[in-house]
């Protein structure tokens, strides 16, 4: 989120967004989430980064609302697990042929049926380079993508991805370019879901006001920067399991004003407490805080490819060592986050503890020998850029702070007011500096940590904000996902992970825990993968 705020890049991080975790702040007090007892439940998000279009949704401030309004064939259950959800069942005796039989009763909300025919639809649209989808690079796995990502300049022969096919209504055949065990497990990502006719005829207007499958509906159209008013879709499969009448996103621009509105009553779901609230959301919020491990991974990355000044590895390393994790984590915040150790989450298969070595482990002496080394950089001066609607500032202040400290350079953090600034400015290759970053899984699959950040495809077409390349990377990749099985896949993953490692093209910092907190509207709820399981959220 991503992200992510990611999944997504995350504007926490986040995910997340990447995104990621990107995460928001100031909003309305007056919408129509507040007032307990009438069965709406408000929810904070950061400004989306884009309109409401899933496959072009890879932050978790659109994601919350995608997650709301859509439901794919698959998804994440209260451990993470990835559960079928629109999917009856999906088979493969192979993991490149797969057969998806689909739950019947499903429709959009304007009363059009849902069939295999509007997964088709969708995927084609994302994986198409017209389209300039942010998701598009997660459809590469299937057969004849790369007829619709002929590269800068060249346009697609086809807008179909030859490995679609509807055997009927209710059944769709998917094939891959090769054996991909983690595919079921992708599916449960936004970007899969399907994508009513009215979509193709105004993309535009549907990203205002669209139009899911999932158990709520749009209640009027996006009011940006203000709120995402939805209400229950009462035709939905499984309505009778969602005890929530409507969800209220409010956006906001501030997450300490989120949190306030949240001890006061005036917002009822707050998934990530700022630095401010810490010390006391478990006073403030007696029996409504979440405590839990989180997929998210914070960084500090580096433009390798627009900037020369960080093309060398020693002097990102360098960075690294000189960052204290620890103090960051337990004294900013109070911990509520862990050092990190691997650019995979621990809640991941194949996660291995000290996995980042000594270029993790702070250690200022040899990190200034090794910035002299490595040639440092102009005028010794460092710029850390960051979103400050995330609550980010007081730790992107300090890592400043202890990186000055340690190398003997100066270092200033810069503010982007949204989560979405810094990204639209990252994506356009505007911002040259460093900066703060953070990663939300898509899927529960250490695939995940790797291609939609690291590989060359997504420079163009994802969130590889740093430009980096490396082809060792890119070989592993492969090899990991034609594995045929997902034990074997962890280990050339890991592989991959290890190149990472060595080059750190970001710098892992954290690791993020869930720290959410809820109204007394709220009796009980459940996240998974920085998504609130509404079916699991039950009210007073």
């Amino acid at each position: 989120m991503r992200g992510a705020k990611s999944a997504k890049w995350v504007a926490i991080a986040a995910v997340v967004a990447l995104g990621a975790t990107a995460c928001g702040g100031g909003g309305d007090n007056g919408s129509s989430g507040s007032g307990k007892g009438n069965g709406v439940v408000s929810v904070e998000i950061g400004e989306p980064q884009n309109s409401l279009v899933p496959t072009n949704t890879y932050e978790t401030e659109g994601g919350q609302v995608i997650n709301a309004l859509f439901t794919g064939l698959t998804k994440l259950d209260a451990d993470n697990k990835v559960v079928n959800a629109m999917a009856q069942s999906i088979e493969s005796k192979d993991n490149k042929v797969w057969t998806i039989k689909l739950k019947p009763g499903y429709t959009f909300h304007n009363g059009e049926k849902v069939t295999a025919q509007s997964f088709i639809d969708a995927w084609n649209y994302g994986a198409n380079q017209t389209n300039a989808q942010q998701t598009n690079p997660l459809f590469s796995h299937i057969q004849g993508y790369a007829d619709l990502n002929p590269g800068e300049g060249k346009k697609p022969k086809t807008d179909k991805l030859s490995g679609l096919k509807a055997i009927d209504d209710n059944t769709l055949q998917v094939t891959l370019d090769g054996a991909f065990s983690a595919f079921p497990s992708q599916l449960s990502f936004t970007a899969f879901v399907p994508l009513p006719k009215a979509f193709f005829k105004d993309p535009k207007g549907f990203g205002e006001a669209p139009i899911g499958n999932g158990p709520f509906k749009m209640k009027g159209t996006f009011k940006h920067n203000q709120e995402i008013d939805t209400t229950k879709y009462d035709k939905y499969p499984d309505a009778s399991k969602i005890e929530v009448k409507g969800v209220n996103f409010k956006i906001y621009s501030n997450l300490d004003t989120a949190y306030k509105d949240l001890v006061a009553g005036n917002l009822d779901t707050l998934l990530t407490i700022p630095n401010s609230g810490l010390p006391t959301y478990h006073k403030d919020l007696p029996g409504r805080y979440i405590d839990e491990a989180d997929s998210a991974v914070g960084y500090i990355g580096f433009p390798i490819k627009y900037n020369k000044a960080f093309q060398n590895a020693d002097l990102r390393k360098s960075i690294s060592m000189a960052i204290d994790r620890k103090t960051i984590t337990s004294k900013i915040f109070l911990g509520a986050r862990t050092p990190a150790d691997d650019y995979i989450s621990p809640i991941i298969d194949g996660y291995r503890k000290g996995a980042c070595g000594d270029a993790c482990v702070y250690n200022p002496t040899k990190a200034k020998e090794l910035y002299k080394q490595s040639g440092g950089l102009p005028g010794n001066k460092l710029e850390i850029g960051y979103n400050a609607d995330g609550g980010h500032k007081e730790w992107v202040e300090a890592v400043a702070n202890q990186i000055q400290q340690a190398l003997g350079i100066k270092v200033t953090a810069k503010p982007f007011e949204q989560f979405q600034t810094i990204l639209n400015d990252l994506d356009a290759k505007k911002y040259q500096g460093a900066f703060r970053m953070g990663w939300s899984m898509d899927y529960p699959d250490m695939e995940d940590y790797l291609r939609p950040i690291f590989s060359k495809d997504a420079i163009t077409n994802g969130s590889n904000y740093s430009g980096y390349v490396n082809e060792q990377f890119e070989k592993l990749l492969v090899q990991g996902d034609q594995a045929p099985t997902h034990e074997e896949a962890i280990k050339i993953y890991q592989q991959a992970d290890d190149v990472l490692l060595k080059d750190l093209p970001y710098i892992p910092v954290y690791f993020y825990t869930m720290n959410a907190g809820f109204s007394d509207k709220i009796k009980s709820m459940k996240v998974a993968g920085h998504q609130i399981l509404w079916d699991q959220v039950k009210l007073s």
